[in-house]
């Protein structure tokens, strides 16, 4: 165990170094030339170059993007919101129910902020709203997507806990507890938003009709401010909770085999959750370490997408939840339940009143 923890520890540290000295040293020889490989386009005296310009004016940034974040809005509202009302009005109040009732609040205010996202895409990246609320959409953009990830790390741990130490599952495993991983939750979303909050992240660009939201940066805010920023959040909010949800749920499946019950259920739930790293969180962080090596490879448009496509784990929470939570399961099932029968109540009662309607009016007429 003490090798699972060091280790980690020092390939972090590495994680956070490393990149920082090694675009320290291209910036000191060309600032051109980090920037041509960084997450953002250049901005000098407020212009950007003119193979940006074509990259910044693409079909695929101004509509592949917002058609991504529009069906992430679209699926993952509605399903959200279904779920916050099953776990708020519906379910006990469990040490997991509590967890699972952040993880979709993260989900619900990255979701909200997408509409915004969509029209700045869609108007060729025009932003019409203001700097100020260009950065409360981009620090609530990033802040919940790193919180979400950080929640299902704790909700990987409150499992590992319950079923690989049941015995001291009742005293690890209380309200109490719960709600200080929340509180940590949230400060990881504060921790990621206020950098947002506090620098400018709206530039007017002279050499296109365009003002820009988080897209087009000085080269000074870029390398001694968001360099340093995202690494440090790619690490700890992202690479740390991965492995965190590798270690419990491979530990889980362990015990489970070793004591020869089924564990169906729970391949399932690992399955959902390393669907969620892998296939829909990982492509865009790897592009994200990818923008600040020494690449020559343009990927800041494949950047964008990755991380449109990324919030497709806000509509495969609330699968995540019908798993890991049986009373949610129960609750849910009870609910549609309960919805179906009254609308055909409801059909049943206007067809009963339209028939009785027309026999009153074939009797009027007889």
């Amino acid at each position: 165990m003490t090798f699972f923890l060091f280790t980690p520890v020092h390939f972090l540290c590495l994680l956070i170094f490393l990149p920082v000295s090694s675009t320290s040293e291209v910036n000191s020889s060309n600032n051109t030339t980090i920037l041509k490989k960084g997450r953002i386009f250049p901005l000098i005296n407020n212009s950007i170059q003119e193979e940006y310009k074509e990259q910044m004016q693409s079909y695929s940034f101004t509509l592949v993007v917002p058609l991504l974040c529009f069906f992430a809005f679209f699926i993952g509202l509605p399903t959200n919101l279904l779920a916050l009302w099953v776990l708020l009005l519906r379910t006990k109040k469990l040490p997991s129910t509590i967890l699972l009732i952040n993880l979709t609040i993260c989900d619900l205010l990255l979701l909200l902020v997408l509409p915004f996202r969509i029209v700045y895409h869609f108007l060729g990246n025009n932003w019409t709203f203001g700097d100020p609320f260009c950065r409360v959409v981009t620090g609530l953009f990033y802040g919940n997507m790193y919180g979400s990830v950080v929640c299902l790390a704790l909700i990987a741990m409150d499992r590992y806990v319950a079923l690989v130490h049941p015995f001291g599952a009742k005293m690890l495993r209380s309200n109490k507890n719960s709600v200080y991983m929340s509180v940590l939750v949230w400060l990881v979303v504060l921790a990621a938003v206020v950098p947002l909050l506090a620098s400018q992240q709206s530039y007017k660009i002279a050499n296109l009709p365009i003002t820009t939201c988080h897209d087009a940066l000085p080269i000074e805010q870029h390398t001694t401010y968001f360099l340093p920023y995202f690494t440090t959040l790619f690490s700890l909010c992202f690479l740390l909770p991965l492995l965190v949800v590798l270690f419990c749920y491979s530990a889980v499946l362990h015990t489970l085999m070793a004591d020869r019950q089924r564990f169906a259920h729970a391949i399932r739930v690992t399955v959902l959750i390393l669907i969620v790293f892998v296939v829909c969180l990982l492509p865009s962080n790897i592009l994200l370490l990818l923008h600040y090596s020494k690449s020559n490879f343009d990927l800041y448009v494949p950047y964008q997408i990755t991380l449109s496509f990324s919030t497709f784990n806000s509509c495969l929470d609330p699968i995540i939840f019908y798993y890991v939570s049986k009373d949610f399961r129960k609750k849910l099932w009870e609910t549609l339940r309960c919805s179906w029968s009254d609308s055909e109540s409801s059909s049943e009662s206007r067809t009963k009143r339209t028939l009785l309607s027309k026999m009153s009016r074939s009797d009027t007429k007889a």
